[in-house]
């Protein structure tokens, strides 16, 4: 099978608003580590050969450089600044990328994500050109607008993941489009320049760190991780 380079930009420009802190999420305590040195960390495990964009504010670069040298990797982590949207900033991180590669862009505040996961999207886009980690729905959803509000059939979606994945040719021209405010994440970027997305399992444990309560999940289950 084709082997790629392997470039994950993982994007951490959030603030700690939702959280009710100083600090910004990332970078907070998480059995010991900041958030955003796990997430690094789950890179870095499932490749030897994996490398790393870490995109953030100017502003933030302070907290991450005392312990970036602790990752062995085939090549520094590389710091860019972000920008004023999330395309921006996946932007500005793709400027990194030159010759084919696997490019996963991955959330900073996911970082419970697994190695059989980050390797099942690897697989896929190299086959299929991308891979969008998606899970079930559980809950009931109601659809509201001006009028009221109606049931809708819950198995017709999915909640979408990061590392949303893809092939670098697919990626990079479509990040040359110009700045569209319906640009929700990378896939509908590269929708926009007609390519199919391919779909793959997610995983619950997957989650998203943006208030408190979703730091002591993640506690609890890097607990079971480990």
């Amino acid at each position: 099978m084709e082997t790629r380079r392997k470039i994950a930009i993982i994007v951490a420009g959030g603030s700690g608003t939702r959280m009710g802190s100083a600090i910004p999420k990332q970078f907070l305590d998480l059995a010991g580590k900041p958030v955003l040195w796990h997430t690094i960390h789950s890179f870095v495990r499932a490749y030897s050969d994996m490398e790393i964009v870490l995109v953030l504010p100017e502003a933030h670069f302070d907290y991450v450089t005392p312990w970036l040298g602790e990752f062995n990797t085939v090549a520094p982590v590389t710091l860019v600044k972000g920008g004023e949207t999330r395309f921006h900033s996946v932007k500005n991180g793709l400027q990194q990328v030159d010759g084919p590669a696997v490019v996963f862009v991955h959330d900073g505040v996911r970082p419970l994500v697994s190695t059989s996961l980050i390797q099942a999207c690897y697989e896929t886009a190299l086959a299929e050109g991308s891979a969008i980690p998606v899970v079930d729905m559980k809950d009931s959803i109601r659809e509201t607008d001006g009028r009221g509000n109606r049931a809708v059939d819950r198995e017709k979606y999915k909640i979408i993941q990061t590392p949303q994945t893809f092939l670098s040719e697919w990626l990079l021209p479509a990040f040359a489009l110009p700045y569209d405010p319906l640009f929700t994440d990378e896939a509908t970027v590269v929708e926009r320049q007609g390519h199919s997305i391919q779909l793959v399992p997610g995983e619950d444990s997957n989650i998203k760190i943006t208030r408190p309560l979703d730091l002591t999940i993640a506690g609890a289950l890097l607990k079971d991780i480990q």
